[in-house]
């Protein structure tokens, strides 16, 4: 089975991109997860969409996502919610209307996040929900997964420091979800 995981930070040391780098290495025998980043995505713009088509960053990921199982989204939080930028990102991936139900109609979704903040992730992950119903995923609320003070969570690689407990809270997370997308995958 193939997972999707986007990180919707641009920063190259970015704590989301690094957790989703560590689920990939935890994730079970039989999964696959693909780490992707909202990096080379523009600013929505519904003229360059009518002018210009849409972006090849963007068919890429549309293309990547449909083609999954599953998608875990690693929000970062600022200011209480997801950051603009990776907002701005669905909302291109759902562009045309008329194609975001091959994208995400019916799609598994689970949403983690890691912030240096000491409450992780929370109302991050919370603002997600109306996005997810619009889209019409298939949200998984099977687990939930915030790291808090990430900076003491990774060391200065993207790694986990030694002696951790997120990295098995992330195993059986991620455990978790791709046998509920395997499940939704199979059902009739």
């Amino acid at each position: 089975m193939k997972l999707v995981g986007l990180s919707g930070s641009l920063r190259e040391a970015s704590f989301n991109t690094a957790l989703l780098r560590a689920a990939a290495r935890v994730a079970p025998e039989g999964v696959e997860l693909v780490v992707e980043t909202v990096r080379g995505i523009p600013l929505y713009d519904a003229d360059v969409e009518e002018s210009e088509g849409i972006p090849p960053r963007v068919t890429e990921l549309k293309d990547l996502i449909a083609g999954a199982g599953g998608l875990i989204l690693a929000t970062p939080e600022y200011n209480n919610a997801m950051p603009g930028v990776f907002k701005n990102a669905l909302d291109w991936l759902s562009r045309p209307p008329a194609d975001s139900r091959r994208v995400f109609g019916g799609k598994p979704v689970a949403v983690i996040g890691a912030t240096p903040g000491g409450f992780g992730t929370v109302l991050a992950q919370g603002s997600w929900l109306p996005v997810l119903r619009t889209l019409g995923t298939a949200p998984w609320f099977g687990g939930r997964l915030t790291v808090a003070q990430a900076g003491k969570v990774f060391d200065g690689d993207g790694n986990f420091e030694v002696g951790g407990t997120v990295e098995e809270q992330l195993r059986t997370f991620v455990a978790g979800f791709a046998k509920a997308a395997a499940q939704a995958a199979s059902a009739p």
